[in-house]
Formats: C-alpha cells, structure tokens, sequence
C-alpha cells in the first residue's frame, strides 16, 4: 500500500508510470486537475509542491497574484481507470508559495484546520464522516437558456412519462412509475450492472464500499461508502462523483447530482453520518438515554441544529438545493432530531448496544456540496454545541408532515438567499482558531450572490403558463 512520499517514487519507478495526475478540489467542489511527466515527481514535491497559474479558478486569485502549487497527498495515490495511458493519480492541497503555507481558500486545506482545531479543543481526536451522495442518471439531457429562449429536458429510457412513447423494437413497458424506484428488481430496474461496475471501480481505488441500489425517483441511485476520517470521507466523494461520471459516460449515459433535475419527484441528497472519538474510544454513546445517545452527542446536536441555518449555505449551497427542501417529501427540512423520523434533520440510526456504531445523520445537505467544507463546517457546528452544551430539546418522534404537528418547529431557510443571510449574522463558530476566516466567508456570500442574482433575473417557463394569457 502506497503512504509515503517514498513509496510513491518507488511505485512509479517498479510501474513504469510515465504520468502523473495531479487533482485538486476548487471552491464550488469540482476537481481540477494537471498532468505531468512522472520525471517531475521528486521527493521535494510533496513538500514544495508543483506550480500552477491558479487566476482561472473560480473564486480564488487575481492574475497579479495567481502564482500557486500544488502539494500531493501521497497516501491518495491511484491508477487512475479512464485514461488510456497508464497514469498515477494524486490528491492535492494548495499552497500559497508567497508564504508557503495552505492557501486560505484551498477546501482541503480549510479541513485540515478543523481537523487541528478539533485536536486543540482537546474534545476529541478523531470526527468520522459517512456521506451518502445520491444521483441521477440520464439517457439524454437538453437545455439553454438565452434572451428569448429558456428551457430544460431530461430524459431517461426507464421514466414513467415513457409508458407511451414509440421505442426502436418496441415499448417493452417495465417502466419505474412515479416514486417507486425504491426498490424493484429487474427489468424494471436496468442499470443493476452498471452500478456494479462503479461501486467495484470505487473499491479498486481504495474507497471502502458496502452496497448499491435503484432510489426513489425516476432514473436515481445510490452507492454506499463506508464512513472514513474527515478529509478521507471528502476525498472519497470526490473520486465517487469521478467513477460515477465516468462510468455513465462510458455506457453514454449522463449522470448529476443536481438536487432536483425532476419535477414532482424525490430529490438527491447526501446524508452525512458523523461521530467524534477520543483515545480509541467514542464519544456517542451513553446507555440508558434516549436512543442511547451520550451528553456529548446531544450537545452536538444542539450545535448542528443551532447553526444549520448558516451552514446551509454549504451543505446546500446552490438554488436547485431548496427546490428539493419543500413539504412532503423525504427531504428533511424540520431542525430537530428523532431515532425514528425521516423527516427530521437530524436522524440516529438504531444501532444497539454497541458503542461504536453510535453516530447521527445530518439528512438536509446534497451532493452539490463541497464536501470538504460541509464536513469541516458541521463539525465546528458541533464542536460549537459541546463546548456551550447547546440542548437540542426534545426528541421528535411523530409525523413531521402533519401539519398539527409541525406548526411550531423551526426549519431550514426556503432559499439560498435566505441561507447567505443567515450565515452572514451567524459565523462566529466558524471563524474559530482561523478554521474558516472572513475573507472565506465573505468571498462565498458574494460568489453565490451572484448565482441568486442571475437566476432572479431570468424568466422561468413556467411564468409563461401562469401569467403569459392573464
């Protein structure tokens, strides 16, 4: 197994690795990347780093300073499947080299110093991550949107809307109708293989791996990962979005993980499985309690559900992100917790009686997150919760979408708007030991402003059919 900067010289020598392929996460969650001969690869890379122009990457330097590198995680190295000659993959972090430190607004760079805010707040040691990133998979995807024309089309050959469509060799039905993709066998579910192939790639890359199936909506699914440290679990995300994209492209298919690309169907989401442990030992756990969760773990959750307001501007930091957070669906939009309740944010698994299965479930986010900055700013929700002993209140049990009952329980903002407002009041617990710092959150506020003010200003299709005759 490749960990060191060593063993990775080594691998590429005994390998005969000619190439190597530097990836690194931008703010918006996107990998970028760079490929180099290996003969450029030295020990002092992975210290000093490789140089990049970084002026073109969205929303961090100007061209009178783009100067950057790139530092390689060695412990991330892979052969990276899609390319046909054989090439080494690398995760990176971003260095400044003006000072030679991470660059501020470097995402894995922001994890690290959570991750050593967490260890000076002497809680806990160790925050484990399980995302579950949910996606679509299309046959064929349209859209434009220009002064006189806005429209959008997705299609895919399993859609309950095709029941009636003239098919080359004929209509064989079979189609998943709405909301019962969860989950039927074949041959209404078409894409068991595929899904095979990207969840077995995902463990050939080193991602621990556990299931897959068919979800809810129309043309959606699910590969599940087992939880991982911090900027492991991020960096798994990132090589699952990778496989995902590249598989479906492979079989010329189109995946997303837009939260809400159908209408009046499930949205994607990514729940996030979290616990904290110190020495070897968790922290969750407390018999006897409600749903055997611990005072530290209920603090926790008053903390994740203090903030979520203002991290939802990066767990769920797009505008697609709220179509998908409305009444009536699975999507948790209510800021409580239950051991039971989908429709709460925070969920706890019922795990027994064992300590170390004991964790929470922050339901809200989705897939479009950057993960390492979602990951890094729920805990620091969390963190912030143990240290004021923030009490989450009750557990809430019942039905969430009965209306009697959840008249009074607080919920996630309705916009992305709404979310940047709340984060520009509540950020406090952010900025502490200069995990996140002003600069970050003020560039983020304004670089998604942005994207509200540019769908403000556009005329939605269905404004046509509400007001074009009125």
């Amino acid at each position: 197994m490749v960990k060191t900067s060593h063993d990775v010289l080594r691998f590429i020598k005994d390998e005969n690795i000619e190439l190597v392929d530097l990836k690194f996460c931008d703010l918006y969650g996107t990998w970028q990347h760079l490929t180099v001969c290996s003969e450029l690869i030295e020990e002092d890379s992975f210290t000093s780093g490789i140089a990049f122009d970084g002026s073109s990457i969205r929303g961090w330097k100007a061209i009178n300073e783009s100067d950057m590198v790139m530092i390689p995680d060695p412990g991330t190295s892979w052969i990276d499947p899609f390319y046909r000659h054989k090439t080494l993959s690398l995760i990176c972090s971003i260095n400044d080299p003006r000072s030679n430190k991470p660059y501020d607004r470097c995402p894995r760079s922001l994890a690290k110093r959570a991750l050593e805010y967490l260890n000076f707040t002497g809680l806990a040691d160790t925050a484990y991550f399980g995302p579950e990133p949910e996606f679509f998979l299309f046959d064929d995807v349209r859209y434009s949107s220009s002064n006189s024309t806005t429209f959008y089309s997705v299609d895919a050959v399993e859609g309950g809307w095709n029941t009636g469509r003239i098919e080359e060799g004929g209509n064989l039905a079979n189609k998943v109708l709405l909301k019962q993709g969860y989950f039927p066998v074949a041959p209404n579910d078409t894409l068991q293989d595929i899904r095979s192939e990207m969840l077995l790639t995902l463990g050939s890359l080193g991602v621990p791996i556990e299931k897959h199936h068919h979800e809810v909506a129309t043309a959606q699914h699910e590969l599940g990962i087992k939880f991982a440290e911090l900027i492991a679990a991020a960096d798994n995300v990132m090589i699952y979005k990778y496989v995902v994209r590249n598989i479906a492209k492979k079989y010329k298919k189109t995946a997303t993980f837009m939260p809400k690309p159908i209408v009046s169907d499930n949205g994607s989401g990514m729940h996030v499985h979290q616990s904290l442990w110190k020495l070897g030992q968790p922290l969750f756990f407390g018999e006897g309690t409600y749903a055997n969760l611990s005072k530290t773990a209920l603090w926790y959750i008053g903390g994740l559900l203090k903030h979520a307001p203002s991290f939802a501007a990066f767990t769920n930091c797009t505008t697609n992100s709220y179509k998908r957070l409305v009444p009536g669906f699975e999507a948790p939009i209510n800021l409580v917790y239950s051991q039971g309740n989908r429709s709460a944010a925070v969920r706890i698994p019922l795990t027994g009686l064992n300590p170390k299965a004991k964790r929470l479930e922050f339901r809200s986010g989705d897939a479009l997150a950057n993960p390492y900055i979602g990951f890094s700013a729920m805990m620091m929700a969390g963190l912030d919760g143990i240290k004021k002993q923030i009490d989450p209140g009750s557990s809430f049990d019942s039905d969430l979408f009965d209306s009697k009952c959840s008249d009074n329980v607080p919920t996630l903002p309705a916009s992305l708007d709404a979310s940047l407002e709340a984060l520009s009041k509540d950020n406090d617990y952010l900025l502490e030991n200069g995990v996140f710092s002003k600069d970050f959150i003020e560039n983020w506020i304004s670089l998604k402003y942005n994207e509200v003010q540019e769908l403000r200003q556009r005329t939605h299709p269905y404004e046509f059919t509400l007001y074009y005759d009125a």
